[in-house]
């Protein structure tokens, strides 16, 4: 897994190349194109670096459209293998799913022995009615 410092110098890199070949800002689409990325990576990428002050997204008409702003930040981004964010986030989101799924069933249980009470209750009183009629 590449680090934030080598993909970030790889989407630096592929915006000044599709910049010179296109003689003009490219998309997030292009870059994802260029490098092999996934959708979501680029974007990450891109709001990243854009969030450090590396790049500028700038949304137009024609989409969003990238550009260099300041290279130089780059060698302040560490140069260390990072869990992926997605793998992280899919993680928290399984955990989140399966608290909630325990509630849920939590919950079912709980209504099932209020209905199960319920229902011997209503037995219990028929039962007592029954016999008061039978004993008449």
């Amino acid at each position: 897994m590449a680090s934030l410092y080598q993909n970030g110098h790889l989407v630096v890199a592929a915006i000044r190349v599709l910049t010179h070949r296109h003689n003009g800002p490219p998309s997030v689409d292009a870059v994802t194109e260029l490098l092999s990325f996934s959708s979501e990576q680029a974007h990450y990428m891109c709001s990243k670096l854009h969030e450090l002050g590396i790049i500028e997204c700038l949304e137009g008409g024609f989409g969003t459209r990238l550009f260099v702003r300041d290279h130089a930040k780059l060698e302040d981004l560490p140069d260390e293998a990072q869990t992926p964010a997605f793998a992280e986030a899919i993680k928290k989101f399984q955990e989140e799913k399966m608290t909630l799924t325990r509630k849920v069933d939590a919950i079912k249980a709980e209504q099932a022995e209020k209905k199960k009470a319920l229902h011997a209750e209503l037995e219990k009183q028929l039962r007592e009615k029954l016999a008061r009629n039978q004993g008449k």
